[in-house]
């Protein structure tokens, strides 16, 4: 382990940013952490798996998903990488976003496709219910809505740099005022003769906002007065809407609740983001101090290293324990209904079996990070056609 890390410390180079890297790793890992701790499973009595959440009994552990919910400063830390990376890049700007696309599309064509060569295995070989394969496919896909949307802003840097270089850290307000704009259409007075599906305009601009924030800083136009103004303005806004607005407390879906702030993201979660992002721009320089310790750097790497596995496959990570068990009946922490603290204190308990299980499987799946040289257009088609007919099992189209 001493000489990884050794070997680590002195293959980085002494202008690499520390700091942007440890904030990008906290936030991926945050991912994982909130996914295992925050979604459990009941059993039915054909004995399917289905989901379900400890916040559908606490309520008072929604403050636990604000720490969680760091896709504010996965989105900064992007966009504050890609506008040094687009600085950098020689050719032209269609080749620089080809290789960072693909670098986003390769483990997620993997993961979905060993999933549908999956499915009919253990469907007819240890015959696992149609339900929890259905269960299991919807927890597989539901963190890769993520790579879609990074996929997108990621195209729009360009754009992004140039409105930075113009306007600055307000660069990001016309995104702010655009999702206020729709959480007003449909959760104000008007709600009622408002479509649903015009909640879906909050996407773009919802995720887009902290990677606007990240170019600009990137540019360097965003300061520390810029910074405390996010944090505190962020801050100010986020108690705003959920003190006086109603604005549910938890940044993840609870079964059983009619409004959700993720999915598409709401106004609160740009106020959470804003105030987050003015934490990570002050804190800057202390991170990159305390990153110079090479052991508290070289995990940083790895992880970062491993980016894209950890996010495609941590929920596979998950299933790989709880469908055996599932065979077992109700299992604490693991199989039944998340509604007791005992289940919550075994649930930290199999949080580094989880973890286990990940790295064992990451072993293996980083090879869908790599560029598939020797794989040729018949296996990539293959691989797109089992990608695809696994989401359309996933999102119940099928």
């Amino acid at each position: 382990m001493k000489t990884l890390v050794a070997r680590i410390e002195s293959s980085t180079p002494a202008h690499r940013d520390r700091a942007v890297d440890g904030l990008r790793a906290l936030a991926l890992l945050a991912v994982p952490t909130g996914h295992w701790l925050l979604g459990g499973f009941t059993l039915s009595s054909d004995g399917a798996l289905h989901n379900a959440s400890p916040l559908g009994t606490f309520a008072g552990l929604a403050p636990v998903s604000w720490v969680l919910q760091m896709l504010g400063i996965f989105f900064l830390v992007g966009g504050y990488a890609s506008v040094l990376s687009y600085r950098r890049h020689e050719g032209s700007t269609r080749a620089w976003l080809g290789g960072r696309l693909a670098r986003l599309g390769r483990p997620v064509l993997g993961v979905t496709a060993v999933w549908a060569a999956l499915l009919p295995v253990l469907h007819f070989g240890p015959g696992v219910p149609v339900d929890t394969l259905r269960t299991a496919s919807t927890l597989v896909i539901q963190p890769l809505w993520f790579v879609g949307v990074y996929t997108v802003v990621t195209a729009l840097t360009p754009l992004c740099v140039r409105a930075a270089r113009r306007l600055g850290v307000w660069a990001a307000a016309p995104l702010l005022g655009s999702v206020a704009l729709v959480d007003f259409l449909r959760y104000g007075p008007y709600a009622d003769a408002v479509p649903s599906w015009l909640s879906l305009l909050n996407i773009l601009p919802g995720w887009l906002f902290a990677y606007q924030l990240g170019v600009s800083w990137g540019e360097g136009r965003v300061t520390r007065r810029h910074a405390w103004g996010l944090l505190l303005g962020g801050a100010a806004l986020f108690a705003t809407l959920l003190l006086a607005f109603g604005y549910p407390a938890s940044m993840v879906g609870v079964p059983g609740e009619a409004r959700t702030n993720s999915h598409p993201p709401s106004l609160l979660v740009l106020a959470l983001a804003a105030a987050q992002s003015g934490a990570a721009i002050l804190l800057r320089d202390r991170i990159g101090r305390f990153l110079k310790r090479p052991a508290v750097w070289a995990p940083v790497v790895v992880v970062n290293l491993s980016a894209m596995t950890i996010l495609c496959w941590h929920q596979t990570a998950m299933l790989t324990a709880a469908i055996p068990a599932s065979y077992l009946g109700e299992v604490p922490g693991l199989v039944g209904a998340p509604d007791s603290a005992g289940w919550i204190l075994a649930r930290l308990a199999w949080m580094p079996v989880f973890a286990g299980l990940l790295v064992l499987i990451g072993r293996y799946a980083r090879a869908f990070e790599s560029p598939w040289a020797k794989t040729g257009p018949a296996r990539r088609t293959l691989a797109g056609l089992l990608a695809a007919g696994f989401a359309v099992f996933a999102l119940g189209l099928a």
